[in-house]
């Protein structure tokens, strides 16, 4: 396990699958991301055991969050397209459990997932791509050290309109220092 000051990331288990059909299935959540149609359980078993089968570096993680006694499983972070000869990979994150937007486990949940990114894999870069219309996720994102690189314009059609897909970046340079204005 990985733990940050709120919360902790674990691997993802089979009995975890029924919640992310959940989530991918409300469509506010599954507006931040890159999917447009429900999903069924049948199709997230079969990614399931496709991630088990890749790469153990790029498998997501659960994020889970300390309540009383007990941890909550509330959504899923991880590192993907991983480059080890560039030291580069790509982030991506969702809280799916609406009850805990808003309450500082983002941002906890990015600074323990870049932790791991810059410590743990040596890596120098860390990208990642948002919907413009995700006002929320890109101030978290501004708040960790993430950096607007980029703007693919009109790069995405929802709810009857297109929209910029916006790329953002850290160095491992960058995120050292704000850590240490954190600590």
């Amino acid at each position: 396990m990985i733990h940050g000051k709120k919360i902790r990331l674990r691997a993802i288990e089979r009995e975890d699958l029924p919640r992310f059909v959940e989530w991918f299935n409300d469509e506010e959540v599954r507006q931040g991301l890159n999917f447009f149609l429900p999903m069924s359980l049948a199709e997230e078993e079969r990614w399931f055991e496709r991630i088990l089968n890749g790469d153990a570096a790029e498998r997501p993680l659960a994020i889970d969050i300390r309540e009383g006694d007990q941890w909550i499983h509330v959504g899923s972070c991880g590192l993907f397209s991983i480059n080890s000869r560039d030291r580069k990979a790509e982030l991506g994150i969702m809280i799916g459990d609406k009850r805990y937007w808003n309450k500082g486990y983002g941002s906890d949940t990015m600074w323990t997932l870049l932790g791991h990114a810059f410590e743990t894999l040596n890596l120098n870069r860390v990208s990642l791509q948002v919907f413009e219309s995700n006002q929320r996720a890109i101030k978290v994102y501004e708040r960790v050290g993430f950096k607007l690189e980029g703007r693919l314009r009109e790069d995405r059609f929802s709810q009857g309109r297109f929209e910029d897909t916006l790329i953002m970046g850290i160095l491992c340079d960058e995120w050292k220092a704000l850590k240490e204005v954190e600590i």
